[in-house]
């Protein structure tokens, strides 16, 4: 097994490529549509840099992959459905959830909130294989009610759900998010992999200005993550997060990345910006 991590500085993202060195067949992870905002207009730099490293590694794409609906970044799924045809995008299956949430406040009128846009939607009893290697959907709620890992022999993606021990761990303020939900996630599944387990996160913070990193292990986080250690209480970690998150600005492509998210990544000629107006 081969592991290519391509981050996007913009919005601090990690897309993986994950492939089978024998019979070249890959899946990819998290891809980024990169987005302007001042201008609302989408480029494709992190998907061409997706597609050339799969190109020149005689790859077929299989799947891709969404950790969950992303909050802070557009996917470029269907962009890489269109230049790889025969590949497959998954997500886990209560998507529905976070449909059914996001209609309203959007005014989806006639969207089907049944995750019909997606190629496939993912449960834990059904692994996914591309060449040797396979896929198991980890479901860790928390951060919305839809967010996966995926274990890839001792390799884990985590997503938004656990990140770098000196950062911690995905917010949980979001509409139907739990940060009861994301300890028990933490806690029950991935903290019972071995520790050897490589953990790899969906986004990097660079706190303190240090350099980009995302691979650790399940040891490690368990020791020394700052908000989540193996012997932290779900008392205190709610407690934390419930303050912490109370602090947090929404990300800045919130509204942008939610309604094309939610949609496996379809991009709509308007995208529709809710108002929040204050009391006086």
């Amino acid at each position: 097994m081969k592991i290519e991590a391509q981050y996007d500085a913009y919005t601090f993202t990690l897309t993986y490529i994950v492939s089978d060195e024998e019979t070249k067949d890959c899946v990819i992870i998290d891809p980024v549509l990169n987005y302007d905002p001042n201008s609302s207009s989408i480029s494709y730099e992190a998907a061409d840099k997706a597609e050339k490293y799969i190109k020149d590694n005689g790859l077929n794409l299989k799947y891709i992959l969404e950790t969950h609906a992303h909050a802070d970044h557009l996917s470029s799924s269907q962009e890489l459905k269109k230049r790889f045809p025969n590949a497959k995008i998954a997500i886990n299956e209560n998507i529905r959830k976070v449909q059914n949430t996001f209609k309203p406040i959007f005014a989806l009128e006639g969207f089907a909130t049944d995750g019909s846009q997606f190629d496939m939607l993912l449960n834990e009893n059904e692994p996914l294989k591309f060449g040797n290697l396979e896929v198991k959907t980890i479901f860790t709620p928390g951060h919305t009610p839809a967010c996966s890992s995926f274990l890839i022999e001792d390799a884990v993606f985590t997503g938004d759900a656990l990140f770098m021990p000196d950062f911690g761990t995905g917010r949980c303020d979001f509409p139907a998010g739990s940060a009861e939900d994301l300890y028990n996630s933490i806690t029950q599944k991935l903290y019972t992999l071995p520790d050897s387990t490589r953990v790899f996160v969906g986004h990097d913070y660079q706190p303190g200005g240090r350099q980009v990193k995302y691979e650790t292990t399940i040891g490690e986080s368990k020791k020394s993550n700052i908000v989540l250690k193996g012997d932290t209480t779900k008392e205190e970690f709610i407690a934390y997060r419930n303050e912490r998150d109370s602090e947090l600005r929404a990300p800045k492509l919130l509204l942008q990345s939610v309604q094309v998210n939610i949609a496996a990544g379809k991009t709509p000629d308007y995208l529709k910006m809710p108002v929040t107006i204050s009391a006086k």
